[in-house]
């Protein structure tokens, strides 16, 4: 007889007082660097900002409300490939026609958080003046080391290592067949998962096409191309710091970034300010409550060095795998103040490209950012494909 898939369980997050007055505690006794007048965020996060969300987070946020209004999702938890994985699983509401199972994968620094908003979107179209035949079962999984899920003990898990841990949660939760959407390190996982189970994937949505990795002649290549390849380069040399510690010496960051809350937020809230579409202003993209949600997930959750660490995973990928192309009907939003915006002619090499869009408004986060233009993104991507992928959970 096969063996049992595992058993999900229901999960409830859940934070003991003590550990918010311990955060508290540690955000007022911050230890603050002195910085050069009116540096602002020339030189990273601006010193005057941060003080200002450090005093927010430390007697103004509450943690327990918005804990608890995150957990107002279906949260549950399933023992695969050794760890334990955290995974929000919201049914469709009220469907008129087909459901299509989706997997959403998210990417760094964030977890489940990015698609919080986007998710009764997604579920319940109707609710929100969309059509009810549009509705998804929708699967948000915490990749190993990010959010509920466990960090790993070991050698830290790549994407490929991913895709394949979420093609069996899909397994476990009776999909056969599903759609699958990210952006970010998602974006890696989503392709994977595209690459490696193309028969379980109807088709696969991505906000950005990875950097790139060609192994051809470089005359093939046209002007197009070749211009990306050389602002993605310049983009590196100005903005790939943090991805250069991540991928070389990841604990020797986390040690800082585990221990300060505030160290912990200067190195999010930067990355939430460059990557999205807010014109230098952070809180056009997000309140400080929403920031702070997001930051204090990854302190409560001690995982951001298990999530750098991923990098060092995926750094180490074979360049034959990231050179593999898609043959699973792809579709891009490449939204206006994302960082990496590849060109058609790439996409049409990498992918089997059917469907790209360049939406007006969103960024890097933009299931966040935009959860409701996001939604119609996919709503109107995955359409074509729903009697092919409609699947039946238990």
């Amino acid at each position: 007889m096969p063996d049992a898939l595992p058993l999900p369980t229901p999960f409830t997050p859940r934070t003991a007082p003590a550990a918010i007055e311990d955060l508290r505690a540690r955000l007022r006794a911050t230890n603050w660097p002195d910085a050069p007048e009116d540096a602002g965020w020339s030189l990273g996060t601006d010193i005057a900002y941060l003080r200002e969300l450090v005093a927010y987070w430390a007697d103004g946020f509450d943690w327990s409300a918005q804990e608890a209004a995150l957990a107002r999702l279906p949260h549950f938890r399933v023992r695969l490939g050794g760890l334990g994985i955290h995974y929000v699983h919201a049914r469709a509401v009220a469907p008129t026609g087909p459901v299509l199972p989706l997997v959403l994968n998210h990417g760094w620094p964030d977890s489940f958080w990015r698609y919080s908003k986007v998710v009764p979107l997604l579920t319940d179209p109707g609710a929100h003046g969309a059509d009810p035949a549009d509705a998804f079962d929708v699967v948000v999984p915490d990749m190993p080391g990010y959010g509920y899920s466990d960090r790993p003990t070991g050698p830290p898990l790549n994407s490929i290592a991913v895709a394949g841990l979420w093609a069996e949660l899909m397994e476990v939760l009776g999909y056969e067949r599903f759609g699958t959407a990210g952006g970010d390190v998602g974006s890696h996982v989503s392709r994977y998962l595209a690459l490696d189970h193309p028969e379980r994937v109807v088709a696969v949505h991505r906000m950005d096409g990875g950097l790139p990795a060609f192994t051809g002649d470089p005359a093939e290549l046209t002007p197009e191309e070749r211009a990306w390849f050389q602002d993605v380069g310049v983009w590196g040399g100005s903005e790939g710091a943090y991805a250069a510690m991540h991928r070389t010496k990841p604990q020797t960051a986390a040690v800082g970034l585990t221990d300060s809350p505030a160290g912990l937020a200067a190195w999010i809230v930067e990355k939430l300010r460059s990557w999205s579409d807010c014109d230098g202003d952070v809180e056009r993209s997000f309140t400080k409550d929403e920031i702070l949600t997001n930051v204090t997930l990854y302190w409560f959750t001690r995982t951001i060095g298990s999530s750098m660490r991923m990098y060092h995973a995926n750094g180490a990928i074979d360049p034959a795998q990231l050179a593999r192309r898609v043959e699973v009907p792809s579709g891009f939003s490449l939204f206006r103040g994302d960082i990496v915006r590849p060109p058609r002619a790439w996409l049409e090499r990498m992918t089997n490209l059917v469907h790209l869009t360049e939406p007006a408004r969103g960024g890097h986060f933009a299931p966040f950012e935009e959860p409701e233009l996001y939604a119609q993104e996919l709503r109107a991507f995955f359409r074509p494909y729903r009697t092919v992928g409609a699947g039946t959970a238990g």
